[in-house]
């Protein structure tokens, strides 16, 4: 990260937009934070208990065909199901970072057509 003050990379305003966010965003076990991770070629998903620190379930597109914003559909979709399975129906969207837009806004509303409140 880049010194104290002004930041020098679009990663460097990423992080500190996350960072920020999490000031105000805590998963529990009754309404877990769905964490999305975003890479050029893929998007997975995670539900967290911020409370207990820990991982409840993760969801990838890898094996997934079609374009990357119908996977990022399909993981929001399997993510909502395997909560749903878990009985968790509400939870804490956090983006980490990214702009809502795209891959992330599909994921999301993957996740809502799947019966994810947030």
């Amino acid at each position: 990260m880049a010194k104290i003050g002004i930041p020098r990379t679009n990663a460097d305003r990423r992080r500190r937009r996350q960072v920020r966010a999490r000031t105000h965003l805590a998963g529990t076990s009754e309404r877990p934070r769905l964490v999305v991770h975003r890479s050029l070629k893929h998007i997975a998903a995670q539900l967290v208990d911020d409370g207990a620190h820990r991982t409840l379930m993760a969801v990838s597109d890898q094996g997934l065909e079609g374009t990357k914003t119908q996977r990022a559909s399909e993981v929001g979709k399997r993510i909502a199901a395997r909560a749903k399975e878990s009985g968790v129906s509400k939870i804490v969207f956090d983006r980490a970072g990214h702009r809502y837009h795209g891959r992330v806004k599909a994921l999301a509303d993957g996740a809502r057509e799947g019966g994810l409140e947030f």
